[in-house]
């Protein structure tokens, strides 16, 4: 491996930990509080999900985290947590469309967390498309030393 290679792997891999730290912070809330979780889905998707389905949810995104954390089927582990904050991004597109309203007194942005969204979506874009570049994983040392790539890359 070049000093390069190993350069873009070690960004990379604190990429991907700072996201799946994002991500698994939401799916341990879930199992924390279900009930705020389930208000939010009565809210913004108009279901009314069992607290039974919020765990495993949750269980199903920790799970991801988990196998996006060793770096193991990078494309699909990485690939759905994108799709995951995509979704939730999809679902607060308004606060992008007045990016600087604040709250009823003037003095908070109301739409800062539809921001930091964004930039998470963006980074998750970023981790999938250099996938091949991240070193520092599970499935690319099987690759590596497995004699070429496999469905756990």
């Amino acid at each position: 491996m070049t000093p390069q290679d190993r350069q873009d792997a070690a960004a990379l891999f604190v990429l991907r930990l700072g996201l799946i730290w994002f991500i698994f912070l939401w799916a341990a809330h879930k199992i924390i509080l279900p009930n705020q979780y389930r208000s939010l889905a009565r809210n913004f998707d108009g279901v009314d999900p069992s607290v039974f389905q919020v765990y495993g949810l949750a269980v199903g995104q920790i799970v991801l985290c988990v196998l996006a954390l060793v770096g193991i089927a990078r494309l699909y582990s990485y690939g759905a947590l994108l799709m995951m904050h995509a979704f939730t991004v999809s679902r607060r597109w308004e606060g992008f469309l007045d990016p600087f309203a604040l709250n009823e007194r003037g003095t908070f942005p109301i739409h800062r967390n539809q921001v930091i969204d964004l930039a998470v979506l963006a980074a998750f874009i970023a981790l999938v498309l250099l996938r091949h570049r991240d070193h520092f994983s599970l499935g690319a040392w099987l690759e590596r030393h497995g004699g070429g790539p496999r469905w756990w890359t």
